[in-house]
């Protein structure tokens, strides 16, 4: 193939005619509902114990309130991506969960309230995650898909980057509290004018591609068809599994390094180790999503967690371990989100991406947010997180081999959407 006829043929052409919207949606995913709350509250948790004498449990009860509440919503937020669009979903829900984000530094000192405020943010949150942002990168990229996808996902792992050092430094100074309106500041400030200015779904005449490519925007199976079939159960299993074992060892990573004896600073560092970890998952995964078989390359990332959790169990292992199973517990994250995004639009096409993506984030925002409490749990009444380390090891492993059963990439009719 000459270079001319490769640039004609869609690869190039997708990043010059939508890379303004890759931007926007990645700094969405940055700064939206999925990754920040994750990324405040390991560094709250624990000044909130101290001040207010809350146990970790309770205290991560309010993230899978948010985040039960969120994924089952998210069939609904897709349905309305669908029929309405996705710009002015996206573009409200971002709005609205800066605001209530920033309204956390006047919650009572009380749990109920507490916990209202999670589930108040879980009600108007979801539209800021990558159910939207997905969409809209998923039509404008269809040979570089998984590339796309992956490079939006990169929001995630400059949400680790930054969230947490600028966190960290907003405590020292003014408090707990103030975590709060300061985060708030980066949706607000960054995410939403970037949006404002560029993300948008592309207009038929700006599709590239053959017309394969082409038709791929338009086609694909229902809902209820897609749940009839084994590899939609497949995927609820693994993506489950996956977020049950991941969730809370991320947002008690601030007390796993403590409880090994190292310093808050110290914990901010193996945070943004792990955010190099979803920076290296996410790009070598999305790009291998490109050229290999996708179940297969995503078996194999979701192996990795499991040495990664075995290196995080004990008091007294090397900040250098410890970095290192960050590091791994990051790469299967990144994985994880492609899987979700990027897997779903290739076993049931576009058509009707939003209320399968919708459907299929709710065990991975269900398991996201109850995990915490096992990790809480597992640290109140042993004094440590081994026991859940070990529980971990076993549902990554699972959550890896599960996706070797989904078989060869379908193949949509273009009029009638149906598989063949």
């Amino acid at each position: 193939m000459t270079r001319a006829r490769f640039h004609q043929s869609g690869s190039y052409l997708e990043f010059s005619a939508g890379w303004k919207v890759l931007v926007a949606s990645l700094a969405g995913t940055a700064f939206g509902a999925s990754p920040v709350p994750f990324n405040v509250l390991p560094l709250v948790m624990g000044p909130i114990h101290d001040e207010l004498g809350w146990d970790f449990a309770t205290i991560s009860v309010g993230l899978t309130i948010f985040s039960v509440i969120a994924s089952l919503l998210a069939p609904v937020i897709g349905s309305l991506s669908d029929r309405h669009g996705v710009r002015p979903v996206a573009l409200i829900s971002l709005f609205a969960f800066a605001a209530v984000f920033a309204a956390f530094y006047f919650v009572p000192s009380n749990i109920y309230a507490w916990w209202a405020a999670w589930a108040v943010l879980g009600l108007i949150a979801i539209g800021s995650t990558p159910v939207t942002w997905s969409r809209a990168v998923s039509m404008w990229f269809v040979r570089n898909r998984g590339l796309a996808l992956g490079i939006m996902l990169l929001g995630t792992s400059l949400a680790a980057f930054v969230v947490p050092q600028v966190v960290t430094r907003a405590i020292e100074a003014f408090g707990w509290r103030s975590a709060f309106p300061v985060a708030a500041l980066l949706p607000l400030l960054v995410a939403l004018p970037l949006s404002l200015l560029w993300f948008r779904t592309p207009r038929p005449e700006e599709l590239v591609g053959g017309e394969e490519e082409k038709a791929q925007v338009f086609t694909g199976v229902t809902l209820k068809e897609a749940v009839r079939g084994r590899r939609f159960w497949l995927l609820i299993g693994s993506i489950l599994l996956a977020a049950l074992a991941y969730g809370g060892a991320h947002i008690h990573m601030a007390q796993v390094v403590a409880l090994h004896g190292y310093t808050p600073i110290d914990a901010a560092s193996v945070l943004g180790i792990i955010a190099l970890g979803i920076l290296g998952g996410r790009v070598i995964v999305g790009l291998l999503f490109d050229k290999l078989w996708a179940p297969g390359v995503a078996c194999a990332s979701l192996l990795l967690p499991s040495f990664a959790c075995f290196l995080l169990m004990g008091t007294e292992t090397p900040l250098s371990m410890l970095m290192a199973g960050g590091f791994l517990l990051g790469f299967a994250a990144g994985a994880e989100s492609d899987i979700v995004a990027f897997l779903a639009a290739r076993y049931f096409g576009m058509k009707h991406y939003g209320r399968i993506y919708g459907m299929l984030y709710l065990p991975f925002g269900i398991g996201s947010g109850a995990s915490p409490i096992f990790y809480g749990a597992v640290r109140d009444a042993t004094g440590n997180y081994d026991l859940m380390f070990l529980a971990a090891i076993f549902m990554f492993a699972t959550a890896g081999l599960l996706l070797l059963g989904l078989g060869k990439y379908p193949i949509f009719g273009e009029t009638d959407g149906n598989p063949r």
